[in-house]
């Protein structure tokens, strides 16, 4: 199921409206505000209730297309924890009588005109588009409902990727007022119930009172107690580490909260939080200037789709700039990266420490990858900018799948690659898998013409990272 858009965001309108008739009971399109319910919740639950398997198998049946979804674990190569195993290979799909030698041959325009580009290379689709919201990995809705008695589960959709493929959970805290202390998690994940026992004596009174704010439970638009949710109960929410577990990330994901119409809005994974105390800009399209407008902005914005009229009758929590978000923002800014004990002070490999494929990696990254351009390692891997690809130039937007028009990215946030093994999949919106997907897509992109030794260097040499 799949047209061109041809006629600007009127296409785009006519074009959403006919493909998300085929599942669910979706927003009109061309509205900005959210709607309010139509039915009576008991109806609303049914239907989706009754959609949902129809709804995973069809979000099976695009990912089976796109991806090798095998469980293929590096030898001996594991996350900072050492919980998970990190995945190996290329896993996004082929064009067939295609190699990744002869599409990195073609020009953009031969590309695109060929309709050649991976789907796994496109923008990934949300579960189910026309209703958004927070959709959690099951492992963390069991320890979180294990932990507090609070249900994260959706009554309409489910998470989509298996779990081999995620970041260890919990992962590890490591703090840059503790660096001699390693992981001081204990191997917990973070909650409200626990969190006190565990941090006492390591945090100072701001910071433990940052951190309760940040597992303490607050309306969101799908989880919330009034009939527009997508949980059977009614519901006390989510909490800020709900999504970055143990301010890592546990893959979980959402729509991005800037964009409309609805069929227009991205998948938006949940990044990281490590290593906020470096960085410049937050928010993968908002380009915020500081932890503090982050933070405060997200309740107007991720928890409520960027609706504040939703909001308002929903429990939007506001919490006060001077108090509570200055709070949150000094337990975030403690938060750091997991060692790299090969890297010196700089960001640049150890000679004595790395081995030669790893040199070689950090060599094709400096120069002919083109890495370095924006993952500046003496900037944590970073260049504080956002930078549009410009992906269509290898496609043609319009493309729906899922109900999702496929549009151009457009500016999107350089994220740090301080800690990258720990954080799959890649990407804003989790479209690569691996380590391996990430080094062709930009060869592919950037046009750079590395070779396959080269590109086993590049792994390589961000696994020390």
């Amino acid at each position: 199921m799949s047209r061109t858009v041809t006629v600007g965001m009127c296409s785009i309108v006519a074009l959403a409206a006919s493909a998300a008739a085929a599942i669910s009971d979706p927003l009109p399109p061309t509205t900005t505000y959210r709607q309010l319910p139509t039915m009576p919740f008991s109806r609303a639950m049914e239907i989706d209730s009754t959609q949902k398997p129809q709804v995973m198998e069809r979000q099976r049946t695009m990912l089976d297309a796109r991806y090798d979804l095998s469980d293929q674990p590096m030898d001996g190569v594991m996350m900072s924890g050492g919980r998970r195993a990190v995945q190996d290979g290329v896993r996004v799909r082929l064009p067939e009588g295609q190699t990744w030698d002869s599409l990195a041959a073609m020009t953009p325009q031969e590309i695109r005109d060929g309709d050649l580009l991976p789907d796994g290379f496109k923008p990934l689709p949300h579960v189910k588009q026309a209703n958004s919201g927070q959709i959690f990995p099951q492992f963390v809705i069991d320890e979180i409902n294990a932990q507090e008695d609070r249900d994260l589960t959706r009554f309409d959709a489910d998470f989509d990727l298996p779990d081999h493929v995620l970041p260890e959970f919990p992962p590890p805290i490591f703090l840059t007022t503790h660096t001699h202390l390693g992981d001081v998690s204990r191997g917990e994940l973070l909650t409200i119930k626990n969190h006190y026992e565990i941090m006492n004596g390591i945090l100072t009174p701001v910071q433990m009172e940052g951190l309760r704010i940040l597992l303490t439970p607050f309306p969101q638009e799908e989880f919330n107690q009034t009939e527009d949710r997508k949980t059977a109960e009614q519901h006390r929410g989510i909490a800020c580490l709900d999504c970055h577990s143990n301010f890592n990330t546990n893959a979980g994901f959402h729509h991005t909260p800037d964009v409309r119409p609805q069929a227009a809005r991205f998948r938006l994974d949940s990044p990281s939080l490590r290593g906020m105390f470096n960085q410049q800009i937050h928010g993968s399209k908002r380009s915020l200037r500081s932890i503090e407008d982050f933070t405060e902005f997200e309740q107007h914005t991720a928890y409520f789709n960027g609706d504040h009229v939703s909001a308002a009758r929903k429990g939007e929590h506001i919490p006060d700039r001077s108090h509570k978000v200055a709070f949150m923002a000094q337990m975030q800014n403690i938060i750091d990266f997991p060692p790299a004990p090969k890297l010196d002070p700089m960001g640049r490999l150890d000679p004595d420490l790395a081995t030669e494929q790893e040199l070689l990696g950090e060599q094709v990254f400096m120069g002919k990858g083109q890495c370095a351009a924006c993952h500046i390692p003496v900037e944590s891997f970073m260049d504080h900018q956002m930078h549009d690809l410009k992906l269509e130039r290898f496609y043609a937007p319009g493309e729906v799948v899922n109900d999702f028009v496929l549009l151009p990215d457009g500016p999107i946030k350089t994220f740090t690659l301080r800690g990258i093994k720990d954080t799959p999949p890649y990407m804003h919106d989790g479209r690569l898998m691996t380590l391996a997907d990430t080094v062709e897509f930009f060869n592919l992109v950037l046009r750079t013409q590395l070779t396959q030794d080269e590109k086993d260097a590049l792994v390589a040499y961000m696994l020390t990272l």
